[in-house]
């Protein structure tokens, strides 16, 4: 994997941001630094724990992270952040069947926990969850920010920074449904699920370390929101740059509509 150079560096509160001329050479800084960061932690404890987000905005960073061939993926657990509710898992919209092709089954990492949208018992499964990611400290978090500004399904009126529970059932607002039909997962709003599963905004932040990997116009509004706005839950998005080892990924046109 090529290295590829920032065409601006800066820091917003405690995240270092890094703008790059495309979706493609994002996505492939963003991977460079998710591989030397896995690795470290299995040179020095013997494995790592990853969390990583799904969906288009990722697969330039997931397909330059696949390609890494020094990486001991057999040391490597695995956890996704966020799944519908009642989908089944041949729908191309569930988002452990996107995990699956684009990363599972061509590294075939040492361990995947999969969080069930389909279980019997919702609030049982997310407890059951929520006890597999505290076993242990998560090494990275690999997340992106929606077009409402949410993070994983934190959607704005659900998001909470101090959210005493982990994992919860959520409803998805208008706008996040309709992210999800444009990306083309669904054939209409109507067929895109109106609740989830997710991780909440404290245990992604939680993560020894965050990458947050953020290209496309249609990103523009919340990264502004995100990095220029106050923290607030109004843009769950904001959160990340309170985190000590964040890393903000961006493309120009993600980037295009901030002031500096």
């Amino acid at each position: 994997m090529s290295q590829t150079s920032a065409l601006r560096t800066f820091q917003v509160d405690r995240a270092v941001v890094e703008i790059y001329l495309s979706k493609a050479e994002a996505g492939r800084a963003a991977a460079l630094r998710a591989s030397a960061i896995l690795k470290t932690a299995i040179a020095k404890e013997g494995h790592a724990r990853l969390i990583m987000a799904t969906g288009n905005s990722q697969e330039d960073l997931i397909g330059a992270l696949v390609e890494v061939r020094d990486l001991d993926w057999s040391s490597l657990e695995v956890f996704h952040m966020d799944e519908y509710i009642n989908l089944p898992e041949t729908h191309r919209g569930c988002l452990k069947r996107w995990m699956n092709t684009h990363f599972v089954e061509v590294v075939q990492p040492g361990k995947v926990n999969y969080l069930d949208g389909n279980a019997s018992d919702l609030a049982a499964e997310c407890h059951r969850y929520e006890q597999a990611l505290r076993a242990a400290p998560i090494t990275l978090c690999m997340l992106g920010i929606g077009e409402n500004g949410h993070i994983a399904f934190n959607d704005p009126h659900v998001a909470d920074f101090q959210d005493p529970l982990g994992i919860k059932r959520v409803g998805l607002d208008e706008r996040c449904r309709k992210q999800q039909a444009g990306e083309g997962h669904f054939t209409d709003f109507a067929s895109v699920p109106s609740e989830a599963v997710t991780l909440t905004c404290p245990i992604l932040m939680s993560s020894e370390n965050l990458i947050c990997c953020v290209p496309e116009m249609r990103k523009a509004e919340a990264v502004k929101n995100a990095l220029e706005g106050p923290v607030t839950t109004q843009c769950p998005g904001s959160v990340v740059r309170t985190h000590p080892r964040a890393c903000i990924y961006l493309d120009t046109d993600s980037a295009s509509l901030l002031k500096a």
